[in-house]
């Protein structure tokens, strides 16, 4: 049998290529393989949550609505305080495109109101014959755009002489549709202000309790355990009467954000402790503090960082909770006040039974409640699937 070994005192045959090293060496692979092979994390965990279809509308979703608060003014077809005294408690108009077989483009029929004298209930009915077309990049109501300078245009106005109550009125004339617009503005960014409280709370004292740990970390776990205790209804109630009555609408949303954030940062803040506790005995974190670094730096350049996307998934599901929050003490009237609008505010019309029953679109403030909080719990979904792409 020929052997391929060297005989006995030979030297192994060693072979060594003389050609370039090419780090991105890529033979054998498929362009696809190479541009997954080469693809950073970031574009990684883009391309996962792109494919969560949900999660993506969702997002889209939202980036619209909160491009749609800064232009309120603008969307919305009343000014906010604008009253029609003939029409309160008017049903919502119906947008037609033809009339009597022509294409006449969006319009509503006009409107005329009769009083039933036994039930005091106003009775509207269409005039077929009053076309009122509806009017697009227009003069309407006048307002001071984010209170700087003052415009009357708007995207869609009622035709001259009109009206134009695509979701109705409430009992002082009022546009319901123009004041949820506006209560957009106050409910949407009450979730944010409020998750940056209790962010910087909870990443600090987790922080700080996770990567000192002793008598600190224990200090911290039963106050959480105490506050956690405490039945959220009630707390949320006690701390918003204590508020005086005598604070401008500013002071009260102001708040109502602190005590929102105030009460949601214990859960993050032992999400956090957990983290840096495994974080903390990495070999990187003995490097930084032999390096000299202090506690603050360690934690915000080199340990936090680490589970960003944990975080970015908490807040998604965070925001509903405190836009919910907001929207139940508003509600019980304990929250903001007239003549800041929120849509919990706009929901304190539809408290009694009777006005539901005869007057039901004043319950149309819930509807975007329920899409927004859908939307961050999908996009909360879509985030933490996406968080490790390589799953």
């Amino acid at each position: 049998m020929t052997s391929f070994l060297p005989a006995p005192g030979e030297p192994l045959p060693h072979y060594v290529s003389t050609a370039p090293f090419d780090p991105y060496s890529v033979e054998a692979m498929t362009e696809e393989q190479v541009r997954v092979n080469q693809a950073s994390q970031l574009r990684l965990m883009w391309w996962k949550f792109r494919r969560h279809k949900l999660a993506l509308i969702s997002g889209i979703f939202l980036v619209a609505l909160y491009l749609m608060i800064a232009i309120c003014e603008f969307l919305a077809p009343y000014n906010l305080h604008t009253r029609n005294v003939d029409y309160i408690y008017a049903p919502p108009q119906s947008v037609h495109l033809f009339h009597e077989g022509k294409f006449v483009g969006p319009f509503v029929y006009g409107r005329t109101m009769e009083l039933d004298m036994e039930t005091l209930k106003r009775n509207y009915t269409d005039n077929l014959q009053d076309v009122e077309p509806i009017r697009f990049f227009c003069r309407g109501d006048s307002y001071r755009f984010w209170g700087l300078f003052e415009s009357n245009v708007h995207l869609a106005c009622p035709a001259k002489d009109g009206q134009l109550f695509l979701l109705g009125t409430d009992r002082l004339g009022r546009d319901v549709l123009s004041r949820i617009i506006y209560g957009a503005r106050i409910s949407l960014t009450i979730g944010l202000l409020g998750i940056t409280v209790s962010f910087v709370l909870g990443i600090v004292i987790g922080g700080l309790a996770g990567y000192h740990g002793g008598v600190f970390d224990l200090i911290v776990q039963r106050i959480i355990e105490v506050l956690q205790s405490i039945p959220s209804i009630p707390l949320w109630l006690s701390l918003a009467a204590i508020m005086p009555a005598t604070w401008s609408p500013i002071l009260i949303y102001l708040g109502i954000t602190i005590i929102l954030g105030l009460l949601d940062w214990t859960g993050l803040a032992r999400a956090v402790r957990s983290k840096l506790l495994a974080l903390r005995e990495e070999d990187y974190v003995l490097a930084a503090q032999l390096m000299g670094a202090k506690s603050g730096r360690i934690i915000g350049r080199h340990l936090v960082p680490g589970f960003m996307s944990h975080l970015i998934a908490t807040a998604t599901i965070s925001i509903p909770g405190m836009i919910l929050g907001e929207t139940a003490l508003s509600f019980l009237g304990l929250g903001l006040r007239p003549p800041i609008t929120s849509w919990g505010i706009l929901l304190t019309e539809a408290k009694s039974v009777s006005v539901i029953a005869f007057y039901p679109w004043l319950l149309f403030p819930t509807i975007p409640v329920i899409f927004v909080i859908l939307a961050f719990n999908f996009l909360g979904d879509g985030l933490r699937d996406a968080a490790d792409p390589y799953k």
